[in-house]
């Protein structure tokens, strides 16, 4: 039997029967809740103006909360959490939350068409540092920002009006202010959450379509055997366009959101463990820590909203070439763990991918997880580099997004790896340039004879985004920085190129 989509909005529990199964949460609060404040802009979670925060139960047993995009956020994901808009920053007596008044202190708004989205990243920002809390926690956990964070926090938000100084002033100014009048009570806020919190599988019908939420691996086994071509949906980051721009009837949908196992992140002695339902945020954080090179990655990785709603399992489910993801992770040696009717396996991330969209999955299997190894025994000696070429710094799909890795054997290059996406139809590691590698000295000839074996390794596409050519000669000048970057400090004169270098490259 349908059951109603129940979650916190407007300081009361909402429930929702008649809603379709793929309606936004931006259609639901324009059209049905009459929060006109929150805007549509790209309907694909690209300028912001549809920001708003998501408050969830953590597993210290408070709220957690992050800014999503409204206009790719499916209604029934709602179910048990809490939805806060602009509408909810006015208080009691009228007057502007100390968001909303730093904005307006700095000239940080002209048309305003943004300024709601705006409002929402900085509100979860001034949260997330203990300033929208009770009057008592007010004083014990306040903090502030660096301009970094703030910068990050205001990645998914665009603004053809103001440029940016004036708002990044605000968001710095709004921590100054005095605490709002009616701070959000984060303990009580929790209790509602848990008392609307299912124990078991979350069913929802309309209109002849399935929307369940399964609590663990095992239901959703089951419900994905039982009607294989079940869409399974995650962050909706991707899924969420294929409804407000390609107008795709999903189907069935199965939400991976609350099975609690897919939630897991953890690093043990030889592997970091990350589950398909792990935000892309928090998996980056996680994967940081061990290997700090894949911070800029992480920070330019689409924007904090988008990081905040989308999980590295979707994106490496999604298999698309040009993920940011995956490059990194198949240079790292990750494996990805699937399940289906038959049981677990796993296999490197590169075996993964067959072709263009086309994957080694029944139709039953599903991701959930993915192993990356430690930095430990002989990987002390990694070096390892990510490298991103787009036509924006931040928010943007990639060129070409490469990742080089090797075991440095005093100058000897062990174990290479080296892999690409946007240069062939799927993520793919390079060969002939990684045989060039193996074994050789790690001296700028051996750097230059493999980027010339990379004119083997990849025969990249001309679109929109960057020509043949370009692709080509920037791989190549990628691999030669990662050799500047990590050679000796006091290198080598340069010589002649080694001829098994040249003997691997020309037979190929």
């Amino acid at each position: 039997m349908s059951q109603p989509i129940r979650f916190y909005h407007r300081n009361a529990i909402r429930e929702v029967s008649d809603a379709s199964t793929t309606r936004t949460v931006l259609q639901y609060l324009r059209e049905d809740a009459r929060c006109t404040g929150t805007k549509e802009g790209c309907a694909e979670g690209d300028c912001g103006a549809c920001t708003v925060v998501i408050g969830e139960p953590d597993a210290a047993g408070g709220v957690a909360f992050k800014a999503v995009n409204a206009c790719i956020q499916f209604l029934p994901t709602l179910d048990g959490r809490a939805l806060f808009t602009v509408e909810d920053l006015r208080q009691p007596d009228g007057s502007l939350h100390p968001v909303q008044q730093a904005l307006v202190d700095c000239h940080g708004s002209q048309c305003g068409f943004c300024t709601p989205g705006f409002v929402m990243s900085m509100w979860a920002l001034y949260e997330k540092h203990g300033h929208a809390t009770t009057p008592a926690a007010h004083c014990a956990h306040k903090s502030v920002p660096s301009r970094e964070e703030i910068s990050n926090a205001l990645t998914g938000n665009l603004c053809r009006c103001t440029g940016y100084r004036p708002i990044v002033d605000a968001a710095e100014q709004m921590f100054d202010a005095p605490a709002p009048l009616a701070p959000l009570d984060v303990a009580a806020l929790a209790r509602t959450l848990a008392g609307i919190t299912r124990d078991d599988t979350f069913h929802y019908e309309h209109a002849g379509r399935r929307f369940d939420a399964p609590r663990t691996v095992e239901v959703l086994a089951r419900l994905k055997a039982e009607r294989p071509a079940t869409r399974i949906l995650a962050g909706s980051t991707d899924v969420g366009l294929w409804v407000t721009k390609q107008m795709r009837d999903l189907g069935d949908i199965v939400y991976v959101g609350q099975i609690e196992e897919l939630q897991r992140c953890e690093t043990t002695r030889d592997w970091i463990e990350i589950g398909a339902g792990v935000t892309v945020e928090r998996a980056y954080a996680e994967l940081a820590k061990q290997y700090p090179e894949l911070t800029e990655m992480w920070q330019r990785f689409a924007s904090l909203p988008i990081r905040n709603a989308g999980t590295l399992g979707g994106n490496i489910a999604n298999g698309s070439p040009i993920g940011d993801s995956m490059p990194g992770l198949i240079a790292l040696g990750a494996r990805v763990v699937l399940h289906g009717a038959d049981g677990e396996r796993e296999m490197p991330l590169e075996d993964l991918y067959l072709a263009y969209q086309k994957k080694d999955m029944a139709e039953h299997e599903f991701v959930t997880g993915l192993k990356v190894p430690t930095r430990s025994g002989a990987r002390e000696k990694l070096q390892f580099r990510t490298y991103k070429l787009s036509k924006r710094f931040d928010s943007d799909i990639s060129a070409v997004c490469a990742a080089f890795a090797f075991i440095a054997d005093g100058e000897t290059i062990r174990e290479p790896r080296i892999a690409f996406g946007g240069m062939a139809a799927t993520p793919r590691r390079a060969a002939k340039a990684e045989a060039v590698l193996d074994g050789a000295p790690w001296h700028e000839a051996t750097a230059q004879a493999a980027m010339l074996a990379l004119g083997n390794d990849y025969a990249p596409l001309t679109d929109m985004r960057a020509s043949s050519t370009y692709r080509l000669d920037t791989a190549k000048s990628l691999l030669y920085r990662f050799w500047l970057e990590t050679r000796a400090h006091d290198p080598l004169p340069k010589h002649a190129l080694d001829v098994r270098a040249i003997q691997l490259v020309e037979v190929q």
